[in-house]
């Protein structure tokens, strides 16, 4: 671990961090995260590696220097679009401005049930909240950094991000905890960080021998060559033809109404992604079968309780779809707490030696000290976690089941992408969602559920970027780089450092757009769904109670005795115990029967936003995969490797190369570009 690659991997982290708002909302073009691949860094480094590196002679980077630099930079990921900042400031904000077009907010005076400090300060409502909602800027003249309200979010800030570092530092050493256990003790498969392991140079020459590969090439020039002429046809429609990478299967869907009647529509309507064709080649084919065909076994069941008069996408209680009571949700909660209790069973040995060594208590071999260091700062942080959640308002009580189920979240959440390489997945579990369906309204009343949903919304709105997973498979790469000069314990140390300068850059500059575009920025998740969602469904439970006669008992109700007033919503209770059985019998299967073809992770993803685009890929791919090895054998196989991280390479230079046209056109003719998404928006 040299010096050079701690101040690269920081300056990448600010680049990301500074770069991020400006290219999603502005440009508009393929998040420059978006998802647990993210095209920026991936980008950054395949051109690095092919262009700069090579030719840096005895001032080149070697590979270890380089997963360095790739793991302090994707730490810092998690900062500046959907894992934090493209909801955060709106979410602290906007409520204020929706109560004034919302009579039944005002009616039911939900925005006056948070505490204050939760929500930016609008005493001053013209300059805090009028300029955010209208903008500063005007044509080229753009806001001054003076006329930013900066002092109106000083006591939210205090609040907000003390709570969310403390989450993130904890999950760094969540990561190092479990780390051995997954790489080493059950040889996970880390498809992302296997890819980006071969991307690397030899550590002496500075070349990398996939580079002279045609095969790889091929692969790569190929896939650049349909995004970019597709690219191409946004500037020039009339002179160039799109090469078809979306098809369209709707005819057939009348034949299948059981899957339409289930939400299965965009099966009809498969799409191919590179990346994930690419991924279906590296991983188990019972494992791409899986997510191939799940997406339309849940529209099977779906469509068949249908007919019964049950839905399980629709909403039980509450009043908006993502975060209301539903059974679909805990029937996905089921399945994790299902595969949590199967991994802590498979390294019960190894995770309690490391639990006794965090308390001063002897252990064995594999007690390695960046594990035992990585479990002492989990614990300590999900403790003050805990603190800051009961200061903030919250029940002790409730605090620590809400941080419980964000542990089995983010922990079962890592193990599916390191597991699977399913780098863009959104289970979208709420602890807030899950806790009310346990205890129900009556017991915590619309106060305290919304207090959690708000909490919700700025921890874990959009999970799809989340910190667990990119220090998951950056330990991967540190490992397979021999500890990279360093031990996880360091690199986790230097990657809290990428962090915290990564939101120093990133939390200003994106106010600071924000006041000075207005709503020219917006976009209808970020400053219209989730600014409003928990406050729909708070006017909802209160005018429920109300109707019933336990609004007063519910506001009344606090710590045990909330227990003595539970009632437990028998479908969401009906379908947790169905998620939990599920993948317990297929564990037990696939343990039992080598013939099984579907994985355990079926149920932990098979009804998860946006499976259903990815689905028709990971088909495709699993098809490729059985015909390879099944006709040339796995010496075929190991030789069409190269072919496929061309695949995945030329998915992501087409996702960035129309950002640096975009930025280019932008400043020289002072217009936005045509936005163009190779990957999920």
């Amino acid at each position: 671990m040299t010096v050079r690659a701690i101040l690269l991997g920081f300056l990448g982290a600010g680049f990301v961090c500074g770069a991020s708002f400006f290219n999603d909302r502005i440009l508009r073009q393929s998040y420059l995260v978006g998802n647990n691949m993210p095209v920026s860094v991936y980008g950054a480094l395949i051109f690095f590696v092919i262009l700069v590196n090579p030719y840096l002679r005895k001032l080149h980077l070697k590979g270890s220097e380089l997963a360095v630099i790739l793991t302090l930079t994707l730490a810092a990921c998690c900062i500046p679009g959907s894992g934090f900042l493209r909801t955060f400031t709106s979410s602290i904000l906007l409520p204020y401005h929706y109560e004034k077009v919302e009579p039944g907010w005002r009616d039911q005076k939900v925005v006056q049930m948070l505490p204050k400090r939760m929500l930016a300060d609008v005493t001053d409502e013209d300059e805090v909240l009028g300029t955010f909602v209208q903008g500063i800027g005007e044509g080229s003249q753009h806001a001054s950094w003076r006329d930013i309200p900066w002092a109106a979010w000083k006591k939210p800030f205090l609040l907000w991000i003390p709570l969310i570092l403390t989450l993130w530092f904890g999950l760094i050493g969540l990561s190092v905890y479990v780390h051995r256990q997954w790489s080493s003790h059950e040889h996970l498969p880390y498809p992302i960080a296997s890819f980006a392991n071969a991307l690397l140079p030899d550590e002496e020459s500075g070349r990398n021998s996939l580079f002279r590969k045609r095969i790889f090439w091929f692969g790569l020039g190929a896939v650049l060559f349909i995004h970019m002429n597709n690219y191409l046809c946004q500037w020039f429609p009339q002179t160039l033809i799109p090469i078809a990478t979306r098809f369209s299967f709707a005819p057939m869907a009348r034949f299948f109404p059981t899957i339409t009647r289930g939400g299965g529509w965009a099966i009809f309507h498969p799409r191919i992604f590179f990346c994930v064709v690419g991924i279906a080649f590296l991983i188990p084919t019972d494992l791409s079968l899986t997510f191939g065909i799940g997406p339309t076994l849940w529209a099977i069941v779906v469509g068949t309780f249908a007919v019964y008069g049950i839905n399980l996408n629709n909403v039980i209680e509450g009043s908006y779809w993502y975060t209301g009571l539903k059974a679909r949700m805990f029937i996905l909660f089921g399945a994790n707490v299902g595969l949590f209790l199967a991994l802590m069973y498979t390294g019960r040995h190894y995770y309690w030696t490391i639990l006794k060594r965090a308390f001063g208590g002897r252990g064995g071999g594999d007690a390695d000290a960046g594990a035992v260091w990585g479990c002492r700062a989990f614990l300590v942080m999900m403790v003050c976690f805990v603190v800051q959640l009961s200061l903030a308002g919250l029940d002790w009580q409730l605090a620590v089941i809400y941080t419980g189920i964000l542990v089995i979240f983010y922990v079962v959440m890592s193990r599916i992408i390191c597991e699977s390489g399913l780098f863009h997945l959104q289970s979208n579990i709420f602890p807030c969602t899950i806790i009310w369906g346990f205890f129900g309204a009556s017991s915590l009343g619309p106060g305290t559920l919304l207090m959690m949903q708000v909490i919700s919304m700025i921890l874990v709105c959009d999970p799809r970027e989340s910190l667990m997973p990119f220090m998951s498979n950056s330990l991967k790469v540190m490992e397979m780089r021999k500890g990279a000069g360093g031990g996880m314990g360091r690199v986790s140390l230097w990657c809290v450092g990428a962090i915290l300068v990564g939101l120093a850059i990133a939390l200003p500059l994106t106010l600071y757009i924000q006041y000075d575009q207005g709503n020219a920025c917006w976009e209808g998740w970020a400053e219209k769904a989730v600014p409003t969602m928990q406050f729909t469904n708070a006017v909802a439970v209160k005018r429920k109670l109300t109707n019933q006669g336990l609004l007063e008992s519910s506001q009344e109700a606090s710590g045990w005795g909330r227990f003595g007033q539970m009632k437990p919503n028998s479908v969401c209770m009906t379908a947790f115990a169905a998620g939990i059985v599920l993948v317990l019998l297929f564990s037990a299967a696939r343990l039992r029967f080598r013939w099984w073809p579907l994985h355990p992770l079926l149920f932990v993803t098979w009804c998860t936003t946006h499976i259903q685009a990815f689905s028709g890929s990971f088909l495709l791919g699993w098809l490729i995969k059985r015909c390879v090895v099944k006709y040339g054998g796995n010496a075929v196989y190991n030789r069409m490797k190269p072919l496929v991280y061309g695949l995945i390479a030329g998915e992501i230079l087409s996702a960035v190369i129309p950002s640096i046209v975009g930025v280019i056109y932008y400043f020289v003719t002072g217009n936005r570009p045509k936005a163009f998404h190779v990957l999920l928006g």
